[in-house]
């Protein structure tokens, strides 16, 4: 038996626009200049205090906490749009679902959303029975924390050796290779292949074709 731990925002979900309008929102609820979306980009995949310092190193404590929740309202208010959808990237939805089917293999999440932001997506596009374990931020410290895959690991009785994570960060390799798991980065988020590869990814998948064959490769080694 195996796991296969997969990122969410970047990875699965097609979200970078979406996050990176909501941060823009939320800077301006606070009378902030706004991140450019580039600089948004680069952050997906940190919990939301860890993520708002980043974008504005000066904020003390206290105002990253309350800026995160600003993010929250506004994002609750965009996902309350009877015309709100959050896409995921073609063949994903495909894949996760081939994966969970299998005997050999357990899927999990392992990502920066929320708990209530990872249920309204996988429910919206008929997923949620392919997680056989989840961890948020809400659950878990910020990546590269290796948390969130020991965590995982742990419910699923499996060594980290025997899982591997899927990712389309820097955050993501890096707790990776700090919870001693496997890596594959994904070149269609937010972090570029070289940056993924040298935080550790044992291998860059450029489509959904090649991460399929990395992850055959990974369950049949």
């Amino acid at each position: 038996m195996k796991a296969v731990l997969f990122d969410c925002d970047g990875t699965i979900a097609d979200s970078a626009g979406l996050i990176a309008t909501i941060m823009t929102r939320t800077f301006c609820r606070f009378d902030l200049e706004p991140p450019p979306p580039e600089a948004t980009r680069a952050i997906i995949g940190l919990s939301l205090e860890k993520a708002v310092v980043a974008l504005r190193p000066s904020l003390d404590e206290a105002a990253a906490i309350e800026i995160a929740e600003g993010y929250r309202i506004e994002y609750r208010a965009e996902r309350a749009r009877p015309d709100f959808s959050e896409a995921l990237f073609p063949g994903m939805a495909e894949l996760v679902r081939g994966l969970s089917s299998r005997d050999d293999v357990l899927v999990g999440m392992v990502t920066g959303k929320s708990r209530r932001g990872v249920a309204s997506l996988t429910e919206f596009h008929g997923i949620s029975d392919c997680f056989h374990a989840v961890r948020t931020a809400d659950d878990c410290p910020s990546k590269p924390h290796p948390a969130m895959v020991l965590e995982c690991c742990g419910e699923f009785g499996l060594e980290p050796d025997r899982a591997v994570v899927v990712g389309d960060t820097t955050f993501d390799m890096e707790m990776a290779k700090a919870a001693g798991a496997g890596a594959i980065g994904v070149a269609w988020g937010s972090h570029s292949a070289e940056l993924m590869r040298r935080a550790g990814a044992d291998t860059i998948a450029d489509d959904v074709a090649a991460l399929t064959a990395a992850l055959d490769q990974f369950l049949a080694g």
